[in-house]
């Protein structure tokens, strides 16, 4: 006997939007339709802390630390805060880790359902207007405390430059020049970025660059988890450029975190910037 047919809505052509569909079939599997008891949610489940991004001439660059956290307790010290979402795009995850990786899953759905619908990709303001959509529809979970902010970077093919973007618990989208951070961590990382920071770096060079962030971020941020040598754990490191994305390999950002680690040795405040344009020493 021919087994159980499927409804009818999912053999009919439909919108190109895959939670716009999941909202119409199902909405409680949505991460923020789901009823939460009265009170703050906040500090029963880990929390992602800091992510960096950062372009550079022909791409751009994300990176975080593998820490979370629950309230004062270490949740979990290699959790992985960077995931591709296309071929071309990439996000990384501070906020409430289970809500914030279930969110990621559903945009890189919805991207891959965009593409079958339509037959092509979507631009890359495309998706971030995308990301910022499902972003805006977990508001009533961020106001309970599970709030969730990923920062969203990919390769324009249009512009051939990489691009990077920053969210607010509504929804609001934000590009970002140059650089940024988002997470508990995110002002002593912004601080080392402005410091380092320069337009022409190369690849290796930004990837360098993030992982002196990243450090300095967890010298004065207790919920950003520095390199651990002893375990081998090092953070996650994505570079987008016109060929695709990458994520650097262990042996690769070890090799760079044992670099920054040997020259905090003598400079434990890591390394300063030049002054240029008639500055004073």
């Amino acid at each position: 006997m021919p087994g159980p047919r499927l409804p009818a809505s999912y053999l009919q052509p439909g919108v190109s939007s895959f939670s716009d569909f999941l909202a119409d079939q199902a909405p409680d599997l949505l991460p923020g339709r789901r009823a939460l008891p009265q009170g703050q949610a906040g500090d029963l489940a880990p929390h992602g802390t800091t992510i960096v991004g950062a372009t550079f001439p022909g791409g751009v660059l994300l990176a975080g630390d593998r820490r979370a956290t629950m309230g004062n307790i270490i949740a979990q010290r290699d959790i992985e805060k960077v995931f591709a979402t296309d071929e071309y795009s990439a996000a990384g995850i501070a906020g409430t880790a289970g809500l914030a990786i279930e969110m990621i899953r559903l945009f890189q759905t919805e991207l891959e359902h965009y593409e079958k619908i339509e037959g092509t990709t979507l631009s890359l303001d495309g998706k971030a207007n995308r990301l910022s959509a499902l972003i805006r529809s977990n508001l009533g979970m961020a106001m309970q405390g599970l709030a969730v902010v990923p920062l969203f970077a990919g390769f324009d093919l249009g512009d051939a430059r990489g691009r990077i973007f920053s969210y607010d618990v509504t929804g609001g989208r934000y590009e970002e020049t140059g650089y940024t951070a988002v997470g508990s961590g995110s002002m002593f990382a912004r601080g080392s970025l402005k410091k380092l920071y320069r337009p022409d770096l190369t690849e290796a060079e930004v990837v360098t660059l993030a992982v002196q962030a990243l450090y300095d971020a967890a010298d004065d941020d207790s919920a950003t988890g520095g390199p651990d040598v002893a375990r081998r754990i090092f953070p996650i490191v994505h570079v987008i450029t016109a060929e695709g994305g990458r994520r650097l390999s262990g042996d690769e950002v070890a090799a760079v975190a044992d670099r920054v680690i040997a020259g905090r040795m003598s400079h434990p405040d890591g390394p300063t910037a030049p002054l240029t344009g008639g500055g004073h020493a």
